[in-house]
């Protein structure tokens, strides 16, 4: 049997975005986050990151410096009793044409295989236009945050919700009505 995810982009989606964050001072969650994703784990969704990071390629910070911040992060998320199942970054720069970059579908594949997934029974959440292009290109359904830096909605992502409790309701609901 195949399990079920929802894939979380990092910067403005979880946190919030303040340009290549990396230092733990910078750290902040965003409100309702908490509470929309225990609603998906208790729904029995694994959750996982999926995050371009190409301040490391660019050499703004380290790969230490994103696991620093990461561990951080999982930290808080584990003390307010949120769980993540996997963590998958991109350190490239658009320049560097890989695979794993949103909206190419690298690390959402590589998730499937390490979490045996089938990729059109998950969801992608993002704050941006590249998020929702990773889903759609993995045949993920995708919601587009409005709590990052990309004010404008995509007209093609599935749905749209303006924080994570309103993401976590349309999956629900979507679960639901199956």
């Amino acid at each position: 049997m195949k399990n079920k995810a929802v894939f979380l982009d990092r910067d403005g989606t979880i946190n919030v975005d303040k340009g290549y964050i990396h230092k733990i001072s910078d750290l902040e969650i965003l409100p309702n986050v908490i509470e929309g994703l225990k609603l998906l784990r208790q729904a029995g969704y694994k959750l996982i990151t999926v995050t371009n990071q190409s301040g490391i390629g660019r050499g703004y910070y380290t790969a230490e410096d994103y696991i620093n911040f990461r561990n951080e992060l999982l930290k808080r998320l584990n003390k307010r009793g949120v769980f993540l199942s996997g963590d998958y970054r991109c350190p490239h720069t658009e320049e560097d044409n890989c695979n794993c970059r949103k909206p190419k579908t690298g690390m959402l594949e590589q998730a499937a295989r390490d979490f045996n997934l089938r990729l059109n029974d998950c969801w992608m959440i993002g704050d941006s236009s590249t998020d929702i292009l990773a889903g759609m290109n993995s045949f993920c359904k995708t919601i587009h945050i409005l709590t990052g830096t990309e004010k404008k909605t995509p007209v093609y992502a599935n749905f749209f919700a303006k924080d994570m409790i309103r993401a976590a309701d349309i999956i629900l609901l979507e679960d639901k009505n199956k």
